[in-house]
């Protein structure tokens, strides 16, 4: 695993979050784009093909957004609960409806609750003690309980073509996997009974290539966001969304995706 040393102490405490809060996690181009009906598709068909009910714990939560579509979709099959360090990001997630738990995950107790699910959508790849986030969550499973994570892929083709210049390589994550990496992080506590390679964004690749390691700001991270989620809703472009999941499936059989999906089973 490659990480970041030393890591600024607003990210080690969280506060970070709570001063990117409003202008990048709120800022009305995320927020669309996260509780679009398109945003979460692969990892909802994801999660129901392991766990078709049950009590799911979202760490790291933000707004709330995945656990919103779990809810909404599927309202009688599971009981939510979000947490986060963020409190702008969390009064929204509540404001649309979903229960959260403020504060930090690894000072929490949570008493004789035990959960069927636990999930940690790109979270683990900005936490500077990774491995106790992932032994309390082993804490609080019950037996046979899942994890599934998601983080950033080191050997993405984005990052084998950009290097340090992809816009993903940047301070808020301290920590960064590759696929052998994950599966030994996470092989003490878990036995690994899924893994996806997903997701992939040419237009970031090529927007990152022309700024040549310039930072992107979070204003334009947020609105190519948005476009992108509108892109796969819009009916002409079913000839290009073939093509492109065809890209996408091919460079996953490769581990080359932007992301890389576990799904863990507590031993």
């Amino acid at each position: 695993m490659i990480y970041a040393n030393p890591i600024a102490q607003e990210l080690v405490t969280g506060a970070y979050y709570d001063q990117a809060g409003v202008p990048f996690y709120l800022s009305p181009a995320k927020v669309e784009s996260d509780y679009s009906p398109v945003r979460f598709e692969r990892e909802l068909k994801l999660f129901r093909s392991h766990c078709s009910k049950g009590e799911v714990l979202d760490v790291g939560c933000s707004t709330g957004a995945f656990l919103y579509q779990l809810k909404t979709r599927f309202p009688n099959d599971y009981v939510v609960t979000g947490t986060d360090v963020s409190g702008a990001p969390l009064d929204y997630a509540e404001s649309r409806g979903v229960p959260v738990i403020r504060g930090d995950f690894l000072a929490h107790d949570f008493g004789n609750q035990k959960f069927d699910v636990i999930s940690f959508w790109a979270v683990m790849e900005h936490l500077s003690e990774p491995k106790r986030f992932l032994e309390k969550a082993v804490s609080i499973l019950k037996p046979g309980g899942l994890c599934i994570i998601l983080v950033p892929n080191m050997q993405s083709l984005a990052v084998r073509l950009l290097g340090a210049r992809y816009r993903y390589i940047f301070a808020p994550h301290v920590n960064y996997f590759t696929r052998a990496t994950l599966q030994k992080f996470v092989e003490p506590h878990f036995t690994v009974i899924d893994y996806r390679s997903m997701h992939f964004n040419p237009i970031v690749i090529l927007k990152d290539f022309r700024a040549k390691g310039t930072e992107v700001p979070d204003e334009e991270r947020a609105n190519l966001l948005k476009r992108t989620t509108a892109y796969k809703q819009k009916g002409m472009l079913k000839p290009v969304m073939w093509l492109y999941k065809a890209t996408e499936k091919l460079l996953g059989a490769f581990s080359l995706t932007d992301n890389i999906v576990v799904v863990l089973r507590k031993k």
